[in-house]
């Protein structure tokens, strides 16, 4: 899978530059972005802009990625999914189980606020 990778002093900002999401793909994805837990930087943004479509299955297995990293007491944080993808994760009733912002501005903002809040606890 094609990705472009930004580190930032808290983040990874994570852009998937493959216009499709298939099980495969997204089981490798999975498994990359979950070394981040062992790295220095833990927290990641993952940029969806370029995804039009992707099956359940991936969605699914981005939304157990998420939960791994939340387990972790990390974020990961999904951002700037096309109307047509979020319609159809909506239908199968997984959208609102994603951390999920409109832009990628905001997804760096949760990761920080949730970044701030652990400190607290």
């Amino acid at each position: 899978m094609k990705v472009k990778i930004d580190t930032k002093e808290k983040m990874h900002v994570i852009t998937v530059e493959e216009v499709k999401l298939a099980a495969n793909m997204t089981e490798h994805f999975r498994n990359t972005i979950l070394d981040y837990l062992n790295s220095s930087v833990k927290n990641v943004v993952v940029n969806l802009e370029n995804v039009e479509e992707m099956d359940e299955l991936s969605a699914e297995l981005l939304i157990k990625t998420q939960q791994s990293f939340y387990e972790a007491n990390q974020s990961l944080v999904f951002c700037n999914l096309k109307p047509g993808l979020e319609s159809f994760l909506d239908e199968k009733e997984l959208l609102e189980l994603m951390n999920l912002t409109p832009t990628e501005s905001e997804a760096r903002d949760i990761v920080q606020l949730e970044e701030i809040e652990r400190e607290f606890l």
